[in-house]
């Protein structure tokens, strides 16, 4: 039965004092005549409200364990590994029967493991590192306005995709986030281990504005903050930063949580984006992907801008509430650009073999590069740097120094990749083979060419040459 409160009980009094026999209220309020006839006697002694107050129990709060047996019993359960209750159990009662004590019930000895402060579990079980990330508390430091703080990592994407000779593998994705406006900055997708060059690439597509005007996100950071990875800590990116004022920051080796909102990124793309397109590789599915990958890397890489654009910097944050590309360019601010972007573009952009200035212009990647100002150079040595994103110009540098831009004039007017470039040569070369292969099989075909080969005589038969057998190399002994 549920404990009545004080003014339930005088309301069931009361009704009594207004004529109603006990037995009716027994049978309209389910209370027993007895106790019933209990508050009645206890409101009488008392009359104020504390005579019809539950009385505690004296054995409500402690236990009759002794101490002894509790601290047994707590040291016991902190042990690594971490033993069952029922041999905690077993224990503690050979303990209390040595020494003379009443041995604690199994339930008694489960309430008070239960008890123990579940930090102190943790730290005996699982460590200093499962703690801190469960139970320490995180300082999560907002910036105040756009472009104070980037955050920049890298993630194994749960997906397969095909490479250029069909085979499937798994790519890394490594994003630049602004930390006021959650607004991603700049991204690059690539296979392999992650390095310093990818890092840098997806640094400068951040820093520079956008040939999709959906995406303004753009300008010099004042903090890039980064986890301790040889890529970020690179004399590199070292560089970068020193020539630009870009303060580089690095969180605490083995503490990520500073870093949660990029990984927050990452989540969204691992249960929005990847779940719906083909190679995807469910969560404990061991690497192995529920479909078979159909996707390439340029295909991925348009698609995940596209949700970058169109889909996360395009709707509202759930912790800002607001649209990151909106929040980014709402305080209506200037971003800060680089002095000189050919120094930007000479610290990012991939550095490529010495190539030498013809008459025609710079042939690199089997594609001639040209630019007025190459005519002055013709015969000498440069060096060539390129976007990997775009291979429609190249950078070039004559001793150390940049000298001008060179652009292809039959991809200057698109955007093409240089994987999509070497594509496109490995292509025509196939066709050209192609081609090569039903020339000549239509040339064998063709009858022999008598032209100039003298008639044999009506009357001479041609002289029968007889062929000599092939000799063996295996050694036969029975024709020895």
């Amino acid at each position: 039965m549920a404990q009545r409160s004080v003014a339930e009980k005088l309301a069931l009094l009361g009704q009594h004092d207004d004529g109603a026999s006990w037995r009716r209220i027994s049978a309209d309020s389910g209370v027993p005549l007895r106790t019933l006839s209990r508050w009645s006697a206890k409101y009488r002694a008392d009359p104020t409200s504390h005579g019809l107050e539950r009385t505690p129990r004296t054995d409500q709060r402690g236990r009759k364990i002794p101490a002894e047996l509790i601290e047994v019993i707590e040291a016991l359960a902190l042990q690594r590994p971490e033993p069952t209750t029922a041999f905690i159990h077993r224990r503690v009662s050979d303990i209390a029967t040595d020494r003379g004590l009443s041995p604690p019930s199994y339930s008694s000895v489960r309430a008070i493991i239960g008890a123990i402060d579940p930090g102190l579990r943790t730290l005996a079980q699982d460590g200093d590192a499962a703690y801190r990330d469960r139970y320490e508390l995180v300082f999560r430091r907002t910036a105040a306005r756009p472009n104070e703080q980037w955050q920049a990592d890298h993630t194994l994407l749960d997906i397969m995709v095909l490479g250029q000779n069909g085979t499937a593998m798994r790519p890394w994705l490594t994003v630049v986030l602004d930390d006021y406006s959650r607004a991603v900055a700049g991204y690059t997708l690539f296979t392999g281990a992650p390095s310093a060059e990818q890092t840098a690439l997806a640094l400068h597509q951040a820093i520079n504005t956008k040939t999709n005007p959906d995406w303004p996100v753009y300008g010099l950071p004042e903090v890039l903050y980064s986890d301790h990875g040889s890529d970020f800590t690179s004399e590199r990116l070292q560089q970068v930063c020193l020539d630009t004022h870009i303060r580089l920051i690095h969180s605490r080796v083995g503490v990520p949580q500073g870093r949660g909102k990029i990984e927050r990124f990452y989540g969204t793309i691992t249960t929005e984006l990847l779940p719906h397109l083909p190679g995807h590789i469910p969560h404990g599915n061991k690497g192995a992907p529920v479909t078979a990958p159909a996707l390439t890397m340029e295909q991925l890489d348009g698609i995940l801008e596209q949700f970058i654009v169109t889909e996360y910097n395009g709707r509202p944050h759930s912790q800002t509430h607001q649209i990151p590309a909106q929040r980014w360019g709402s305080s209506g601010f200037i971003p800060r650009a680089p002095t000189h972007p050919e120094d930007l573009d000479v610290l990012l952009l991939t550095a490529a073999a010495t190539r030498k200035v013809q008459r025609d212009g710079i042939q690199f990647a089997s594609t001639r590069y040209v630019s007025p100002i190459l005519a002055a150079y013709v015969g000498e040595h440069v060096t060539v740097r390129f976007n990997p994103r775009d291979v429609g110009e190249i950078r070039v540098y004559f001793n150390d120094a940049y000298l001008c831009r060179a652009i292809a004039p039959e991809l200057a007017a698109d955007c093409v990749s240089f994987k999509e470039l070497q594509a496109a040569r490995s292509q025509q070369r196939r066709n050209l083979k192609q081609q090569l292969r039903q020339r000549r099989s239509l040339a064998d075909a063709l009858p022999t060419d008598t032209r100039y080969v003298p008639p044999t005589p009506a009357n001479t038969e041609p002289e029968t040459i007889e062929e000599t057998p092939p000799r063996h190399r295996l050694r036969l002994y029975d024709a020895d």
